[in-house]
């Protein structure tokens, strides 16, 4: 079954399907050492990585595995990041989170807003029941990110990613339907 991506809305910003016009947005995003320094890979060195990553955004859709959208600034249209609800189990009713943001744009509580808005599609339109989400245990603002949006810090992977040979523990975090508490617009 395939998935519709969502165009959402919030009081300041709007997720899209990612486009292909996103090619050099992603590609200056996660070729960012700053931007990648907790991520589970190495910032690209190809911007051919990012037409991956965008035929790869419309592939999980068309085999209904989740939605990644585009994060844009309502005012003025500007490329903010993108997240993305993907390993979607409709008989488990479970999915995983995940969202990456341009260091201009850290700190304005976008990432926030954004994963609200996407949760609430999730729980609405997937019928979702869980939500899983990791942040690497030295990232502090994604884990902030999380518990404001509703997620409750369930365990720790240790030395679950080992990325140019730095090796790094995982906080995994879970939400449940009975637990989020839609933010009203």
């Amino acid at each position: 079954m395939s998935l519709t991506t969502p165009t959402l809305h919030t009081s300041r910003l709007r997720l899209r399907p990612v486009a292909n016009a996103d090619a050099d947005r992603l590609y200056a995003m996660h070729s960012s050492p700053l931007v990648m320094r907790y991520w589970d890979s190495a910032p690209w060195k190809e911007r051919s990585r990012a037409e991956l990553f965008i035929a790869r955004c419309q592939k999980l859709a068309d085999e209904g595995e989740g939605v990644r959208v585009a994060i844009d600034r309502a005012s003025d249209g500007v490329f903010v990041g993108w997240g993305g609800l993907i390993e979607w189990d409709p008989d488990f009713r479970s999915a995983s989170l995940g969202y990456c943001i341009e260091e201009a744009m850290w700190g304005n509580g976008y990432a926030t807003e954004a994963m609200q808005a996407l949760l609430g599609w999730g729980f609405d339109t997937l019928d979702l029941n869980r939500v899983q989400a990791e942040a690497d245990t030295r990232n502090v603002a994604s884990a902030r990110v999380l518990e404001k949006v509703g997620f409750v810090r369930e365990g720790t992977l240790r030395e679950d990613c080992v990325v140019d040979g730095v090796v790094s523990d995982s906080w995994v975090y879970g939400l449940l339907r009975r637990e989020w508490k839609p933010v009203s617009a």
